[in-house]
């Protein structure tokens, strides 16, 4: 079983190779460069004959991507260079490109000296020419850019608070767009009147641009009222550095420029296409469950809210097949990205927390039947730990007790990470090159020792 939750999930980020993503929406004909408009074949396309190109990758999948658009792209369409950043683990060198490590989750000064040496670019870009900007997921901290008197380490601190009060990316997307001189249609703004187009390899549920990497080339609609609203919402307000404060209150007093919005003439020569998402990478699980003979069911595409609430949510669910029996394996798959609001000071990731959490609530709910239960981040990295995440089963607390670990104590003290440490169910992929936000999967086979 957990060889085959491990094909499964794998497939599932196969589905979001950068390389292939970006191959299926990008080519050329010795004369014209053509841009799909969809990663599913409708067939529409973007078609010119730019004299030259500036390419601009950022996000965890950024060397893929370029590697991609430099395998298609001839050389001397190229406008010098171009610029990938992402983040260590998955920097490697790309011919023709000066590549760039820079910070994640959270933003470093490196980060911030590859987002100036990106606008200085996209600056440079004349009437005539295309700014091709390559977005994958973890691109808003990659690039911190921010507007004065803000100073990163004041951004930093920023995205702290946001991660910590349990925020959800839309909302740590919309401040991030107010306190940036890239992010929320800026970027775009800066490549004007050059022509743009962007691939986006979502890393949101839902794949709005707006918010794949804080939408740095699509117009945004949210205001600085917005953006002070996430904080009083969660009661923080007083805890957001001061000049972060000052920036968003003389934004909402109308005393500083919003961001580009939509019907925007910036936006006339720019587009987008998604070429891949959180949703395909769902349909490649669902169709390697499939092939190892589960019945397959899709529990959530959008899963969200917090992540022990949503592992006890699906136990509930996966009761339900049981109660009714079942004679042949059944895989529950799931997608989407949950939250953890920090209560304690342990380790973990949402992944790894909602592992936890699904195997106390599997007790509590006597889930009678072999199962296994994997939540992953695509990327390989759940939280500030190596681990992709955690994949549990009916032996779990037995091992973790075996430890000396208390797992109801562990949860609520947020070290999810120690807790599976101790059971071996920690789930590790390195650095997967890609990054389409999360991945859940429940195995369920008959216990027929018992139904019998």
């Amino acid at each position: 079983m957990r060889q085959d939750a491990l094909k499964i999930f794998k497939a599932g980020i196969a589905a979001a190779d950068p390389k292939q993503c970006v191959a299926r929406c990008l080519a050329e004909d010795g004369q014209r460069l053509q841009i799909a408009l969809d990663a599913y074949g409708t067939g529409k396309t973007r078609t010119g004959t730019w004299q030259k190109i500036h390419v601009i990758a950022f996000g965890k999948a950024a060397c893929g991507m370029a590697e991609a658009v430099r395998g298609i792209v001839p050389e001397q369409m190229f406008a010098g260079p171009g610029i990938a950043v992402s983040n260590y683990q998955n920097r490697k060198p790309v011919q023709n490109f000066t590549v760039l490590g820079a910070g994640h989750p959270l933003p470093d000064m490196a980060g911030l000296k590859a987002a100036r040496q990106v606008a200085a670019r996209v600056e440079a870009a004349q009437r005539g020419e295309l700014v091709l900007v390559l977005v994958s997921g973890g691109g808003s901290a990659l690039l911190p850019c921010p507007i004065s008197p803000v100073t990163l380490k004041e951004k930093i601190a920023t995205t702290e608070l946001l991660l910590a009060c349990g925020a959800d990316i839309g909302e740590i997307n919309c401040v991030r767009k107010h306190l940036s001189r890239l992010k929320g249609g800026r970027l775009a703004e800066k490549a004007a009147p050059a022509d743009l187009h962007a691939l986006l390899l979502s890393d949101v549920i839902g794949d709005d641009p707006g918010t794949i990497a804080s939408g740095p080339t699509v117009p945004d609609d949210s205001r600085f009222l917005d953006a002070i609203a996430v904080f009083t919402s969660r009661n923080v307000w007083d805890k957001v550095p001061a000049s972060v404060r000052e920036l968003l209150l003389k934004g909402s007093r109308g005393e500083l420029p919003e961001t580009p919005k939509t019907g925007d003439h910036i936006f006339d020569r720019t587009g987008y296409t998604i070429i891949g998402s959180n949703a395909l990478s769902i349909s490649a699980c669902r169709n390697a469950a499939d092939q190892l003979h589960y019945a397959v069911r899709l529990y959530s595409d959008r899963l969200c809210g917090e992540a022990r609430h949503a592992a006890e949510k699906l136990v509930l669910h996966a009761r339900s097949p049981l109660q009714k029996g079942i004679s042949r394996p059944v895989a529950i798959v799931a997608g989407g990205e949950t939250t953890v609001t920090l209560q304690g000071d342990g380790r973990g990731g949402r992944n790894q927390e909602m592992a936890l959490a699904f195997v106390i609530a599997a007790e509590k709910y006597a889930l009678d039947a072999d199962w296994i239960f994997l939540s992953g981040a695509t990327d390989g990295q759940d939280g500030p730990t190596d681990a992709a995440g955690g994949m549990v089963d009916t032996g779990s607390l037995e091992r973790m007790q075996a430890a000396g670990i208390d797992p109801k104590a562990s949860l609520a003290n947020n070290d999810s990470h120690t807790a599976l440490r101790s059971s071996r169910d920690l789930l590790h992929t390195g650095a997967t090159g890609t990054n389409v936000a999360d991945l859940q999967l429940l195995l369920i086979h008959p216990n027929f020792d018992k139904n019998s």
